[in-house]
């Protein structure tokens, strides 16, 4: 069991996954994509349980991205619908977790945006794991958005632009309300971060599985967090300058 190999002085405060694999697990079960899904959605149950057991403060979750508005419409509303029947106030008050979300919320259905206002606002005041989902999100319309705002305050006299500095660009991201995740997981056997979290992940370290998300049990998670914990962190340190400064 890697539960057990965990050492819990060295959790990652922020872990990132990219949920990957859903519509593949399905066909490959001659299923609609859909099924895999609603499968997937069932596995962010458990995997937001085992990260409040374990004392993770933040988890985020690549759940739709802006590329994925490109996909059949039918497959879209499933996703919207599933979504909704998902963001169950229960499971979050039962883990004593928080709920936010990240993204381009605006292109969302005025449902679905209701449900997850609802939803920050009924467990802002928890004070577990911060489950935190990405919604019509992209890194790329994160910058975007990050730049414009950035730039209208230097229009406006509120900014000095040799005042810009990587902390400025930090606070004007979506995430500005959470620590950069130390470790970021992808499922479904992909090495890539899709657009997702680009600046976030600077100096994240990468767990790549072939294990479709919907098979993605607790068991992957610790498995996943001890192979984190087995690395060494250097940020462009050397590994003896590490060790020294232990």
């Amino acid at each position: 069991m890697y539960k057990e190999q965990i050492d819990m002085t060295r959790l990652p405060h922020h872990i990132a996954i990219i949920m990957d694999g859903n519509g593949r697990w399905a066909q490959a079960q001659g299923k609609e994509r859909t099924y895999g899904h609603q499968e997937g959605a069932e596995r962010v149950h458990d995997i937001m349980t085992a990260a409040t057991k374990l004392g993770i403060d933040y988890l985020t979750l690549y759940t739709f991205s802006t590329e994925n508005w490109n996909r059949p419409e039918a497959e879209v509303s499933a996703l919207m619908a599933l979504l909704l029947k998902h963001l169950e106030e229960e499971l979050f008050m039962k883990n004593n977790a928080r709920f936010r979300v990240i993204g381009d919320t605006k292109r969302l259905p005025k449902v679905v945006q209701d449900a997850c206002q609802q939803m920050e606002e009924r467990t802002q005041k928890n004070t577990g794991t911060c489950l935190v989902l990405a919604l019509s999100y992209s890194s790329k319309w994160e910058i975007t958005h990050a730049v414009q705002q950035i730039a209208q305050e230097v229009k406006d006299g509120k900014l000095a632009v040799d005042a810009i500095n990587e902390e400025t660009i930090s606070q004007h991201l979506a995430t500005h309300f959470m620590p950069d995740p130390e470790l970021m997981i992808r499922t479904g056997g992909e090495e890539r971060l899709s657009n997702y979290l680009l600046w976030q992940c600077a100096y994240s370290e990468f767990y790549f599985t072939n294990v479709y998300w919907p098979d993605f049990t607790e068991e992957e998670f610790h498995k996943a967090i001890v192979d984190y914990q087995n690395r060494q962190r250097r940020f462009g340190k050397t590994g003896e300058q590490v060790t020294e400064n232990k």
